[in-house]
């Protein structure tokens, strides 16, 4: 494993450490990110746990840091404090470290688009260009956002913890969106392979553990039911020499089957509680495609029907879109992407290209697949897309 592997798997746990250590996110972050610098100017061979290192490492940082800027007698007690607690022997000490740093950043005094944006950066190692892309604005945007919420949780004094139990409900929405932004980003990487097995893991890891914390809120559940369906898929999403494979294409046998049945009894528990939310709509969805030899695209449909009354969002309507045209055909659905503004999202044109394809008008799809590959930040998602237009191509010269 490289450092750069090591970063990507372990940069949100040492963070999430170092903020419960040193009580301030910023010094936090800035520590690791010293840490990962000397690593990379020391290390000849990996130490035993590159992640205790990493944590080790940042908090003498940290202690040397605030010696330097001690103005206070206060703040040189803090400096003595850390330097004297033990050393970690793991990265996660306190098993839901994470899960608190979540709720800090996720607190209702930061504006929406803040809270999610600064933890896929402290919780998921995610740079800029990834996170822009997860909400389909301007990296400049994604960059201010990170700096407000920061000093916000600076100078307003948002606590490091778990809230208490009467607060959880209000603080959960832009937590489950966090984590689902997380497991997107994981199952398809804005750029390098196209699964990043590890950011998959952790979010599935920290579904669970807010499960586990709140296992009567049947959005957490159905949340984790949608992640567990998603990642049983995984085995057969790419092929043999790595290149993209689509649902419809998968072999079905490399599903993960034990995933899928944790994931269909999760589902059914969502069921009996009958209080549908965006997150169950999308597991159900999921189960749907999970469920036999062949999706039922009828039932998708009428849960896409659902989801985009609940969530009226324009990604939800194009994968609704998906659906209309394996029950309504490629022309109806092409006349459901109309007016579906998504200028920088590589799956609209792909979609269009797609239908175009199978109405015949080939001249048209290729030039939907030139723009869709032009969006593509992924090597792996723009090489399937230049494949299927060189596939026209070549059915158009013998046509």
């Amino acid at each position: 494993m490289d450092l750069a592997s090591i970063y990507r798997a372990e940069y949100g746990r040492c963070v999430a450490t170092l903020a419960r250590l040193l009580g301030d996110i910023n010094l936090a972050e800035e520590a690791v990110q010293d840490a990962f610098t000397t690593a990379l100017q020391k290390w000849q061979t990996l130490p035993p746990n590159p992640g205790a290192w990493i944590v080790t490492t940042a908090r003498n940082r940290a202690v040397d840091r605030l010696r330097r800027e001690s103005t206070r007698e206060a703040r040189h007690a803090q400096a003595l404090l850390l330097y004297h607690q033990d050393e970690p022997s793991e990265v996660g000490p306190v098993r839901d470290d994470q899960l608190r740093l979540i709720f800090t950043c996720c607190h209702p005094a930061l504006a929406p688009e803040a809270r999610t944006a600064l933890t896929l950066r402290l919780l998921g190692g995610l740079e800029v260009p990834e996170i822009a892309r997860a909400y389909l604005v301007q990296e400049a945007t994604v960059a201010q956002r990170i700096v407000r919420a920061k000093k916000k949780i600076r100078d307003a004094a948002i606590p490091y913890r778990v809230p208490a139990e009467h607060e959880l409900p209000d603080r959960l929405p832009p937590v489950l969106a966090v984590l689902y932004l997380m497991f997107n980003e994981g199952y398809a990487s804005t750029a390098g392979p196209l699964i990043r097995t590890d950011l998959c893991a952790e979010a599935i890891r920290l579904a669970r553990e807010l499960a586990a914390l709140m296992p009567d809120e049947p959005e957490v559940l159905g949340l984790l039911a949608l992640l567990l369906l998603t990642e049983a898929r995984r085995p057969a999403r790419l092929g043999p020499t790595g290149d993209l494979v689509l649902l419809a294409d998968q072999d079905r046998s490399l599903w993960n089957r034990p995933l899928i049945a944790e994931g269909h009894d999760l589902v059914r528990r969502c069921l009996r509680r009958n209080r549908p939310g965006p997150y169950q709509i999308q597991a159900a969805i999921s189960a749907v495609h999970t469920d036999g030899a062949a999706t039922d695209w009828p039932q998708v449909l009428a849960l896409y029907d659902q989801l985009l009354a609940l969530a009226p969002t324009p990604v939800v309507a194009l994968n609704r879109a998906v659906a209309v045209a394996e029950v309504h055909g490629p022309a109806v659905a092409l006349a459901a992407l109309e007016g579906i503004d998504l200028p920088s999202y590589h799956r609209l044109p792909a979609t269009r290209a797609e239908l175009l394809a199978r109405l015949g008008r080939n001249d048209e799809a290729m030039a939907a697949y030139d723009q869709a590959a032009a969006l593509a930040t992924n090597e792996t998602e723009r090489a399937y897309l230049q494949t299927r237009r060189t596939e026209l191509t070549r059915e158009r010269r013998t046509s």
